[in-house]
C-alpha cells in the first residue's frame, strides 16, 4: 500500500482537506489485505467503496427500539468530502467494505501524547508519594530524559491509538519550568509528522502548577503558539487559590482567543467552588462559552444527587463541557445527568503506559462500552447512543431513529467496523482491531 501527500485533518477544519478513511477488520475473520484485494485506485483524493453498510433507521415493537436497521451502499469521497452516497452496486470498479459498518472516526478527546513509555521499555508505575505535588516531584526528577525521544514515542501512541480507529485527538502537552516549552515543540514535530493522517488540538497544560512551580511565563509564550487551549490542574491544591488562578487562565485564553480546559481531581469543597467559580467566569464571558472544559471533574461524582442536578444545569446553560475518563475507580461520574442537561460530555484514554498509569489501550470504543456496562446502557437504543462517547457525540442516527450521518458534503472521517449496527459495535468491543487508511490511497 501507498499513500500520496494530502492535508492533516487539523488543517482541514480550519480550510480544506482531504479525506480519511479507517478500516477496522476483526483478526480471526479477515486480514487487512481482505478489503485491498481489488487493486483500486484513489485518484486525485477520489474513493469509491461498495458494500459499504449504513444504519437507515429503527425497527420498533411496542414502542421499543429492538433493533438497528442497515443496508449496503456505494459511496465516493473526494477532496476530502463525501461526494456520493448510491445504491449500492456489486459490480463497481470499488474497494469492496466487504458489508462492514461506517461509523464517524473516532476522538479521542483526553490523552496525554508528550509523556509515555510507550514504544520505549517497559516501566510501571513508581509508588506514589505525596499526591499530586509528589508526582510534580517526579517529573521534575524524570521528564528531561522523558523529552530526548518524546517525538518518537508520541508517534507510536498516535500509532496505537490510530489502529483502534482514531483520527483526531486532543493532547494536553506540558507547560512548566522543568520542559519550559521542549515539550510542545517535540509533540508538535510528531504532529507534522504524522500530519498527513491524524489530527489534534493542543491544551498548553501547567502540569507542575501555574504559580506553584511559576509556569506562567512559559504559558504565556506558549498562548502565542500554536495550540487551541489554556489548561490547568487543581487550582486549590496546586495553587494554593482559586480565584487567582482561574482568573489568570480566563485571561489568557481571552486574551489569544484560545479555549480552556482544566484537570479538576478535587473531590471535595474546593472543587465544588472550582466548578461554580469557572461557570460565572464563562458566564461573565460569553466568548468562551462552548470552548470551556473541565477533564476529570470527580467533585461531581460525590455530590448528592439534588447537587448533582443543579451544577449539571449551571454547566449546560454555561456550555462547559466535560472531558471524562471512564471508568473512574470506586467514583461513578454522572455522565446520564449532564447529558441530560445538555452538557457536552467527552472521554479519552488520557494516560497509555506511563508514570502516572500503567494501563490503557488506546481505544475510545472501549471506553464507549465501558460506559454502556457502567450505566445499564443494554437496551438496543442506549447502546446506540453510547457510540457518542467514542465520536465525541455524532451517530450515525439521530435519537429519533433519523439518518444524520453520512450525507454528501460531510468531511469523509469514518471507520468501518465488522458489525452489523452500532450497538454491536459498542457491545462487542473486545472483538475489533482497526487499520487506517487516509487520503489518497492506492490498494
Amino acid at each position: 500500500m501507498e499513500r500520496s501527500n494530502n492535508i492533516s485533518r487539523k488543517d482541514f477544519l480550519k480550510s480544506s482537506a482531504l479525506a480519511m478513511a479507517g478500516i477496522t477488520l476483526t483478526p480471526t475473520v479477515m486480514s487487512a489485505n481482505t478489503l485491498s484485494e481489488d487493486k483500486v485506485l484513489g485518484v486525485n483524493g477520489k474513493l469509491i467503496l461498495k458494500n459499504v453498510r449504513l444504519e437507515t433507521g429503527f425497527e420498533y415493537e411496542e414502542g421499543e427500539v429492538i433493533s438497528t436497521k442497515t443496508d449496503l451502499f456505494l459511496v465516493e469521497t473526494e477532496n476530502g468530502n463525501i461526494t456520493k452516497i448510491a445504491p449500492n452496486d456489486p459490480k463497481a470498479k470499488a474497494v469492496d467494505a466487504k458489508g462492514f459498518l461506517m461509523l464517524p472516526a473516532f476522538k479521542d478527546m483526553h490523552i496525554h501524547l508528550d509523556k509515555t513509555f510507550y514504544g520505549d521499555k517497559w516501566q510501571a508505575v513508581r509508588k506514589r508519594k505525596g499526591g499530586v505535588k509528589g508526582m510534580i516531584a517526579l517529573e521534575e526528577q524524570i521528564m528531561l530524559e522523558i523529552l530526548k525521544n518524546s517525538t518518537y514515542k508520541a508517534e507510536k501512541m498516535i500509532e496505537l491509538i490510530q489502529s483502534k480507529g482514531t483520527a483526531f485527538a486532543r493532547s494536553h502537552v506540558n507547560i512548566e519550568p522543568t520542559s519550559k516549552l521542549d515539550s510542545l515543540k517535540n509533540l508538535q514535530k510528531a504532529l507534522d509528522n504524522k500530519k498527513k493522517s491524524f489530527g489534534a488540538e493542543i491544551v498548553a497544560f501547567p502540569q507542575h502548577g501555574v504559580f506553584y512551580k511559576n509556569s506562567v511565563p512559559y504559558l504565556k509564550e506558549a498562548a502565542q503558539m500554536n495550540i487551541d487551549f489554556i489548561g490547568g490542574v487543581d487550582p486549590y491544591t496546586i495553587d494554593g487559590a482559586i480565584e487567582k488562578t482561574i482568573d489568570f487562565t480566563v485571561q489568557l485564553a481571552l486574551d489569544h482567543q484560545k479555549g480552556i480546559d482544566i484537570h479538576l481531581h478535587e473531590t471535595g469543597e474546593s472543587g465544588l467552588k472550582t466548578v461554580e467559580y469557572l461557570i460565572d467566569k464563562v458566564n461573565e464571558n460569553p466568548s468562551l462559552k462552548g470552548k470551556t472544559f473541565f477533564s476529570h471533574c470527580f467533585i461531581l461524582g460525590k455530590l448528592d444527587k439534588i447537587k448533582q442536578e443543579e451544577i449539571a444545569e449551571k454547566l449546560g446553560n454555561a456550555r462547559v463541557g466535560i472531558a471524562s475518563t471512564i471508568p473512574i475507580g470506586n467514583l461513578i461520574m454522572p455522565l446520564p445527568t449532564l447529558q441530560k442537561h445538555n452538557v457536552t460530555v467527552y472521554t479519552g484514554n488520557d494516560s497509555i503506559i506511563d508514570h502516572w498509569n500503567t494501563y490503557g489501550t488506546g481505544s475510545v470504543l472501549e471506553k464507549a462500552n465501558l460506559y454502556a456496562q457502567l450505566y445499564g446502557q443494554s437496551t438496543e437504543f442506549l447502546l446506540s447512543r453510547s457510540l457518542k462517547l467514542a465520536t465525541a457525540n455524532l451517530t450515525p442516527l439521530d435519537d429519533k431513529g433519523v439518518q444524520q450521518w453520512p450525507k454528501t458534503g460531510d468531511d469523509a472521517d469514518f471507520v468501518l467496523l465488522n458489525a452489523s449496527c452500532s450497538a454491536e459495535a459498542v457491545s462487542r468491543i473486545s472483538n475489533v482491531e482497526s487499520l487506517i487508511y487516509r487520503g489518497n490511497v492506492v490498494f
